[in-house]
Formats: C-alpha cells, sequence, structure tokens
C-alpha cells in the first residue's frame, strides 16, 4: 500500500495552510502508528459509528470528531473494519490529552459547566482560582476521553489531542 500513501503535509500546504494542523484524531483502538498505510479508506467504520462522530478527513481516513458527540466505547468500528487497522487487546482504546483554550467561559468569568455536566465520568471539576473564579480542572486518571466535553462546550474551548491521558491547560490559564 506504499504506492496509496498521502503525503498530508504536502496536501496542507498547497491548500495555503501554513501552520500545522492538529494530529487527526483517530478512532478508537487504531493503530496510529501505521494508520495511514493499513486503513484502506473504505468507510466502514464510519458507516458503523453509532454516534456519528467518525468522519472522512484530509486523504480520506477516518477521522474523529467530538463535536458530533462523544465515543461510547461499543467498539463497532473496530468490528467492522476489515483490514487489521484497530488492536482491541490494548488497555485503554487510546490516549488522549484533554486541553482547555483561552476561549473558555469560565476562564472569562462566565459562568460555564457545560463540559462538567456532560462528562459521563465525573472527570472535570471546577476548582476554585485567585479572585474567585472557579476553572476547570481534569482528572486525568478518571477521564476516558470520550469526547464529552468537548461535543458540550458552548466555547470550542475543549479539545483532545494525541497525547498522555490528562489535563494539559494552555498558557492563558496562568491569569
Amino acid at each position: 500500500m506504499a504506492e496509496d500513501s498521502v503525503d498530508l503535509g504536502r496536501r496542507g500546504f498547497l491548500r495555503g495552510r501554513t501552520r500545522a494542523a492538529p494530529a487527526a484524531l483517530r478512532p478508537p483502538w487504531s493503530r496510529t502508528e501505521r494508520f495511514t498505510d493499513l486503513c484502506s479508506r473504505c468507510g466502514a467504520c464510519a458507516d458503523a459509528c453509532p454516534e456519528g462522530i467518525i468522519r472522512a478527513g484530509d486523504g480520506g481516513f477516518p477521522e474523529i470528531d467530538f463535536r458530533r458527540g462523544e465515543c461510547s466505547f461499543c467498539a463497532a468500528c473496530a468490528d467492522a473494519c476489515p483490514e487489521p487497522v484497530f488492536d482491541r487487546t490494548a488497555a485503554r482504546p487510546w490516549a488522549l490529552a484533554v486541553r482547555i483554550g483561552p476561549s473558555c467561559l469560565a476562564v472569562n468569568r462566565i459562568v460555564c459547566r457545560s463540559c462538567r455536566d456532560a462528562c459521563p465520568e465525573a472527570a472535570i471539576r471546577f476548582a476554585l482560582a485567585p479572585g474567585g473564579v472557579a476553572v476547570p480542572a481534569v482528572d486525568g486518571d478518571a477521564c476516558t476521553g470520550c469526547g464529552a466535553c468537548q461535543a458540550a462546550c458552548p466555547a470550542d474551548a475543549v479539545t483532545l489531542q494525541p497525547g498522555s491521558l490528562r489535563a494539559e491547560p494552555e498558557n492563558a490559564h496562568a491569569s
């Protein structure tokens, strides 16, 4: 399948993207290190996803879009895939870092608890910060990376990115 490889960096450059796009989130249990080599881009995983969060991304490769909803970890995507893309023996379906950006309403002193209310694992708590403002804090041990918090955020401040399964606040939170 080497001849089917797509240079996603060149594609972005030719489309006028000068900044690196965030790494694509692949479906749970996928072998991310060889994903583009193994995936045939057939769309079976997207068709099987009952949550509708898998869509075709750059080059037609499946990506997770948490703005559409959360992952229920039902494994329908892995079961539907005809290629050896998924590894269901992995201890966790994926490792994602939760990032809460500067557009977070709570960070901007506007009362909002949408991410906390949406989290099925109660992994988001609001800690009182200096000045009497409660800001979100994510418990990386409790977080499954399901994406419910991102889907619920009215300010698009919550993102999940490949990395260790923990919260990584952006520098804007230091103020």
